[in-house]
Order: structure tokens, then sequence, then C-alpha cells
């Protein structure tokens, strides 16, 4: 895909959003079916059933993913695909590369080992390694309008509010 290709295809969405705003409002969506026998809670992606378990530094056997490891897949996915689109708009010679994440956590405050112990990750590492020619300066754009512009970036760099609801049934 070029440049020319991906205006044509986000520009009737851009303008719909610019005179509709409200249209570019959406809500997504994910629901998992909780085990009854193992801890295990089955998140249907749209792509494929994936089985989240406890980490083995929780007691789990690895056989399960990791929904530690999930929240850092999303955020390479959505990184990696928000810098593939912002090379192109910018017409920026990304030849390949490989994008990672990494987050440390401390399973003392998930355990309720350590009052003191955060429950989640302290830090999160997120690494573009590019093969390109480029110059520095375009580097440096190409990463940050890919930080601006990545919705699981900015998701984790500004926590929206967040809700819990609980219901019951016999």
């Amino acid at each position: 895909m070029n440049a020319d290709e991906l205006r044509s295809l986000q520009a009737p969405l851009k303008d719909s959003y610019k005179s509709t705003p409200d249209v570019a409002k959406i809500t997504l969506k994910s629901k998992g079916e909780l085990d009854s026998d193992d801890v295990v809670c089955r998140v249907e992606t749209g792509r494929a059933l994936v089985e989240a378990g406890l980490h083995p530094a929780t007691g789990g056997t690895g056989a399960f993913a990791c929904s530690g490891n999930m929240l850092l897949d999303a955020l390479v996915a959505c990184a990696g695909v928000t810098l593939k689109a912002v090379a192109i708009a910018i017409e920026f010679d990304l030849k390949g590369g490989t994008v990672s994440a990494e987050g440390d956590l401390d399973f003392r405050g998930t355990l309720g080992v350590a009052k003191d112990a955060p429950v989640g990750f302290g830090e999160i590492r997120l690494t573009f390694d590019l093969e390109t020619s480029e110059s520095k300066e375009r580097i440096d754009q190409l990463t940050k309008l890919t930080e601006r512009y990545c919705v699981v970036f900015q998701t984790l760099a500004k926590p929206p509010v967040l809700a819990l609801t609980v219901k019951s049934h016999g």
C-alpha cells in the first residue's frame, strides 16, 4: 500500500467524522466465558479463541495465555499497525523491522503477599527495531506520530475512567 491508496481509503471516513463527529464514536467490546472447573477465562478475539489462565508465577502451569502478556501483545499489535500506517502516510522508507514490548511485574502484589507491592505493571518498555535508511529526524517524526496515534499506547499513558459492574443470577 502507498500513501495515495491509504489516503483514498481514509478520506471518506475522515470527511464523515468531520461532518458528523458522533459517527466516529464506536464502542469496542470483548467478552470472556469462565470455565466451570479451571482458573481459565475463554476470550473470543474475532480470529481465535484464547484461553487465559494463571501465569506460572501465580501458580499456573503455563498452558494458558497470560493476560499480562496479552496486554503487551495488544500494545505491540497496535503500535505496529500504527507505525506502518504512519510510515505509509509520511512516505517513510520502511523496509521492515520488529516491534516488541516488555513489562515488569511484582507478583507479590497480585498474590497479596506484600501490601506495598503494586498490582500491575510497574514499567512497560516498547521498542521499534526498524530497517530503514531514513535520517534520525525522520525516525523521530515516525516515532512521535506513532506514539500520538497508537490507541493502546495512549490508553496506557493516559488511563481512561474505569467502571466495574457486577450482575448475578440464579
